[in-house]
Parts: C-alpha cells; sequence; structure tokens
C-alpha cells in the first residue's frame, strides 16, 4: 500500500478478551502497512483475564498473575486508559475522558469495534449496590479476600459463639459460573484456614450459602453436570437455595425474597450483568437488555464500519434461534472473525460469517473438582478441573504471565495460602492541575489526537 492513500482509523473502545484479541490479531495484518492507524481505549491500562479472579480472591494467585499491562501489547498501536464517554455513529466520533483531569477529547474512526463488555446489573437496589461484594475487576477479587481474612481475624478474637457465626456467614448470590466458582473456591480457602491457623473459630461455625433464582445450577452446562455440581457442594458443606432471590440487605445481614433473613456480613453479588450506559445510549438497534444487535458479519445493524461483540453485543446462533451467551471463549471466536472483517474491508476482500459451535465448557466446583462437558463428552472430579487449568492457562496472552500462573498454582499446592490482612492503602487525589494541552477550542476538541 502506498504512503500516499489515505489513513484508515481503527479504533478499539475495550480491553477485555474481545478488544484485546482484535488488537493482537490485526497488528499482525497490519504489520506492513503504515496507512492503518490503530487505537485502543479501555479505562483500565491493563487487561485482565476474568476466568481466574476467584483464584485471586482466595489467595491462589497473586492480582499481577492474571493482568498484562496493554501497552505491552501495542506494538503498532496508540492506547488511552480513558472513559468512553459518548459515540457518534453518524459523525464517526467517540469522545473519551481522561481519567486524572476529567479533560475530554474526540476520536474519529474509520472503523469501529465495541468491546466494552458489561456492567453489574443490581436492578435498582441501592442496598444491594452498597452492601455487596462482586466479582466483576481486580480490585473486586482484592476486596473479596480482605473481606474473608478481616472476618477469620474479628472471629478468632470474640467469645461469642452466635456473632463468630454471623462473621463467618457467606453468602453468594447467582448460580452461574461466576457465583458457583467463587462459592467454590471460598469454601476451600475459608474451612483450610480455619483447620490451619483459627482453632478458637472451628470449622463448625462456618456458614457457606449460594442462592440461585433458578431451579438448579449452572445451567449452561446441561441438567446432568450441574447436578454433578449442585450434589458436590453440598457434600463439601456448601448450602444451596434454588429458586430464590437475594432481595436486599444491609451491613449485617441479607434478605430473601421468601422473608428469610440470614445474618451476615458478607454478600458477594453475582446475580445480574448489564451493559454499559454508554452502549446503552447508542443510536442504533438493541435487544430488550440493551445490548447491541449485529449480523452474521457481527456489524452493528444499519452501521457496516461498526462491530461489536462481547457482552455488549446480542449475536444470534442460527442453529438454535437464541443468543450466544456472554462467555470468554464465545468472546476469543468472535474476536477472530472480527479481525478478518476488519482486513477483509480494509484490503476490499470478501467479509467471514460468524458462526461457532462451542467445543465445551467447564467449571471449577472447589478443591480440585471440576465439571465439564467437551465434544459432548462429560467429565467430572479432577480430570475436569486439570482441564480447566490446562485451557485457561493456555489463553493467557503472555508467555510471562503463563509462567507466573503455573508457579502460584505450584507454590500453593505444597505451602500454606497467604493470609496476609493489608489494610487501608492510601492514595493521593489530583485537585490541583494546570495543564497546558494543544487543545485550545472547541474545533479543536473533534480533531483526532
Amino acid at each position: 500500500m502506498s504512503h500516499s492513500l489515505p489513513i484508515k482509523k481503527i479504533l478499539i473502545l475495550g480491553g477485555g478478551f474481545a478488544g484485546v484479541n482484535i488488537l493482537r490479531n490485526i497488528q499482525k495484518s497490519f504489520k506492513n502497512l503504515p496507512n492503518v492507524k490503530i487505537t485502543l481505549v479501555s479505562k483500565d491500562n491493563f487487561f485482565l483475564y476474568t476466568p481466574m479472579l476467584p483464584e485471586v480472591a482466595c489467595s491462589i494467585l497473586h492480582p499481577n498473575d492474571i493482568t498484562i499491562p496493554i501497552r505491552r501489547l501495542c506494538e503498532q498501536a496508540e492506547f488511552y486508559q480513558a472513559e468512553v464517554s459518548s459515540i457518534d455513529l453518524k459523525q464517526q466520533l467517540v469522545t473519551i475522558t481522561r481519567t486524572f483531569d476529567g479533560k475530554v477529547h474526540a476520536l474519529e474512526y474509520d472503523y469501529l469495534v465495541l468491546a466494552l463488555g458489561s456492567d453489574t446489573n443490581f436492578f435498582g437496589n441501592d442496598n444491594l449496590r452498597t452492601h455487596s461484594f462482586v466479582i466483576k475487576t481486580v480490585e473486586d477479587a482484592i476486596a473479596i479476600r480482605t473481606q474473608v481474612i478481616n472476618m477469620l481475624e474479628n472471629a478468632a478474637q470474640t467469645s461469642d459463639h452466635e456473632f463468630q457465626k454471623r462473621l463467618m456467614t457467606f453468602v453468594v448470590a447467582g448460580g452461574g459460573f461466576a457465583g458457583v466458582e467463587t462459592i467454590g473456591e471460598l469454601n476451600h480457602f475459608i474451612r483450610e484456614a480455619v483447620e490451619n491457623f483459627y482453632p478458637s473459630i472451628g470449622v463448625d461455625k462456618v456458614n457457606m450459602i449460594l442462592v440461585t433464582a433458578q431451579s438448579g445450577i449452572l445451567p449452561e452446562l446441561g441438567g446432568k453436570l450441574a447436578q454433578v455440581a449442585f450434589n458436590y457442594l453440598r457434600e463439601v458443606g456448601v448450602k444451596v437455595i434454588t429458586n430464590t432471590r437475594v432481595l436486599d440487605a444491609d451491613e449485617n445481614y441479607v434478605i430473601l425474597n421468601n422473608n428469610e433473613k440470614i445474618p451476615s456480613y458478607t454478600l458477594v453479588w453475582a446475580a445480574g450483568t448489564a451493559v454499559e450506559s454508554v452502549i446503552e445510549k447508542l443510536d442504533c438497534q438493541h435487544e430488550k437488555s440493551g445490548r447491541v444487535m449485529v449480523d452474521k458479519y457481527l456489524q452493528v445493524l444499519g452501521n457496516p464500519n461498526v462491530y461489536a461483540l462481547g457482552d455488549c453485543s446480542s449475536v444470534t446462533d442460527t442453529a438454535t434461534g437464541k443468543p450466544y451467551p456472554p462467555t470468554a471463549q464465545h468472546a476469543i471466536h468472535q474476536s477472530k472473525v472480527v479481525s478478518h472483517n476488519l482486513v477483509a474491508a480494509i484490503l476490499g476482500k470478501e467479509q467471514k460469517e460468524f458462526v461457532f459451535k462451542t467445543r465445551g465448557m467447564m467449571a471449577t466446583i472447589g478443591n480440585k473438582a471440576g465439571v465439564a462437558v467437551i465434544f459432548g463428552t462429560y467429565l467430572k472430579g479432577a480430570l475436569a478441573w486439570f482441564l480447566w487449568r490446562t485451557y485457561h492457562c493456555s489463553q493467557i496472552p503472555n508467555l510471562e504471565k503463563k509462567g507466573r500462573v503455573i508457579t502460584s498454582w505450584t507454590i500453593v499446592s505444597t505451602f500454606k495460602r497467604d493470609l496476609t490482612f493489608v489494610g487501608k492503602i492510601k492514595k493521593k487525589t489530583l485537585t490541583k492541575i494546570e495543564i497546558k494541552d494543544s487543545v485550545s477550542s472547541i474545533k479543536d476538541l473533534f480533531r483526532n489526537l
């Protein structure tokens, strides 16, 4: 391609599985094409391997094991750590807000990729938002770990048995992958810690509760494996409450919609997701949950130069007529199709349809235990757990981080888990900032940086 040809600008919004995989793929394809400019915007300056968050929350992995600085992945791309403020599909402009000073800039694009993921849905309940923990970010995982260790330390220093029980009652809301994997890891972590380091508490005080609005857990795996997981959790001491929702919460209790009030200081909310507000406001077709409707090429309906994938998009499975589930596995395969179609659009080649039949699904449910269905074959126990670890380790997009994860797994299998409690961490807020940027007028706002 000649250097005199107009520059084609590809703008990727989101630094999760979808966005990062597209970035890596198209950088390879456009390596020798200087007329293609790639930009990625993310509110975090790192890629987070989210399936392993429960292991961070339970002192198996260190937060740095599953986070990769995005700038290390930007071989020929620009990166902005900023919030996406608005998206104008007609003007082909995206406004972003810098995190450190709130300054707004605008980025132009020829091709836009929407990969912003999803947010937590509290269904309008501010009490749940205030008094629960979630498991979506690395900060969330650290917060859960800190809370668990804090409850253990508090329970170890009181002789009031009823108070100990309240401190040692942990409730997880949500029977999907996030909720089940979180309760499974927490259950083993807490019971192991009490047995080894907190004899004054007693394992009989530990009360682990999983609440799900459905008749069972892990519906994506089907009835047979879901029942295996259900039975295992009960065997290892988890109380599973089905056909029930967490209705409300306060600092020291959780209320269910059957009017049961559970005394507890720890609620982990994994019972709902919602699209980001900037996606919800897009001037395009949405399905009822707010996700963007796309065609078979993963192009936003009515906007052939805009692609959407992952949690923020609704992609119909032609075989079932239902949307594909918003999992990391599907986001990774969607990213391959979008990468191909971006290259095809710029080079004038044929677009590729997204068709994907899942090879299998897996979940960990506790100490060296898992359930999986691979190419129609059902697996459970240590083998499923080992396959889960093998697969997810292979998907981490960085050799160094793969090594860190394997090292951490080896250490935890040999030694006891770290129970270090880190209290409040001071963060200095910048309030007096004077910046002389190049943006000096409203007109400059709409220039591509």
